[in-house]
């Protein structure tokens, strides 16, 4: 599945979809497994672990942002530590968001999102 075709537009519409409702639930344990599964049930195959799942969430993160969100992918985590990805962490310092304050941290963000979202 590659950005730009038909199949991973479908894909990003139905994560942000998920990963709305997710953060209307408060989720705290979306793991990256799980969004595949849900994924993979409406019909996306997008396995976890892919380099699709991370070009995905950034995609995500970025639709969401221009729609005055926070980071919305920041609610999917590592099932072992329960944190997101080396990924997160990178596109959260990179522009636009560039979560670069000492003060930043993915927790608060999670609770940005949360209620960013429990409000919609």
């Amino acid at each position: 599945m590659k950005r730009g075709t038909e199949p991973y537009d479908a894909a990003l519409d139905a994560m942000i979809i998920v990963l709305q409702r997710w953060a209307r639930e408060g989720r705290k344990n979306g793991w990256y497994s799980a969004l595949s599964a849900e994924l993979q049930a409406l019909g996306h195959p997008v396995h976890h672990r892919s380099k699709t799942m991370s070009e995905l969430l950034a995609d995500v993160c970025h639709r969401e942002w221009a729609n005055g969100a926070p980071m919305l992918s920041v609610i999917v985590v590592n099932k072992t530590n329960g944190t997101p990805s080396g990924q997160f962490f990178e596109l959260a310092k990179a522009g636009p968001f560039h979560r670069t304050d000492s003060d930043w941290s993915w927790e608060r963000e999670r609770s940005r999102v949360f209620a960013h979202y429990s409000q919609s």
